[in-house]
């Protein structure tokens, strides 16, 4: 069965080639409002969203849509927009920890079955000072990234530790993704 990434995220991409998954690119133009719902249900919907808006296109074949959260307390941390806004978020993040919420949504375009699911990982940042917080800023990598930081790249020199799936927080929780994929027969291995 042909697996269909719903994304041009490319640390997605990066994380199915890691695994060996054969996939095909076709981005979703959904749109990605971070507003009402609790975030668990919030990431599942957009997820989700991303998923049907691809699947409706094509006749056949496995659509993975995704959508990647940070939560700090109440408040979610969306992409920021500007360099003021990821210093912004990166001061809030500093000393405390957050939750990474990825929800991942599996459709089979020609039968409309699903799959929905999520993983949770907490992420604790160690104080940073503003000059690394700024630093950090110039390098640009926060940008296209929920809270403003990527993991697998510099911002790993923010985080003091995590609990949970490493590679939830990178974009694509993998192990939750291959549970979901074998629900559809399709093996990995």
């Amino acid at each position: 069965m042909r697996l269909i990434l719903a994304s041009q995220s490319p640390r997605r991409k990066e994380l199915l080639k890691q695994i060996g998954l054969e996939f095909e690119i076709i981005v979703s133009q959904a749109e990605e409002k971070l507003e009402g719902d609790d975030p668990v249900i919030l990431a599942e919907k957009l997820a989700l969203k991303k998923a049907e808006e691809v699947a409706g296109q094509i006749d056949g074949g496995l659509v993975l849509g995704a959508d990647t959260i940070v939560v700090l307390g109440g408040t979610i941390l969306g992409k920021p927009q500007s360099k003021k806004e990821a210093v912004q978020m990166l001061t809030l993040l500093s000393g405390q920890k957050h939750r990474v919420i990825t929800g991942v949504a599996l459709i089979d375009a020609a039968t409309k079955e699903r799959r929905l699911g999520h993983e949770i990982t907490e992420v604790k940042f160690r104080e940073l000072t503003e000059q690394e917080i700024r630093g950090y800023v110039e390098t640009k990598e926060y940008l296209d990234k929920a809270g403003a930081y990527g993991i697998q790249g510099l911002g790993a020199l923010l985080v003091e530790r995590i609990e949970g799936c490493y590679y939830n927080v990178v974009g694509l929780p993998l192990t939750r993704l291959y549970l979901m994929l074998k629900d559809f027969g399709f093996n990995v291995f």
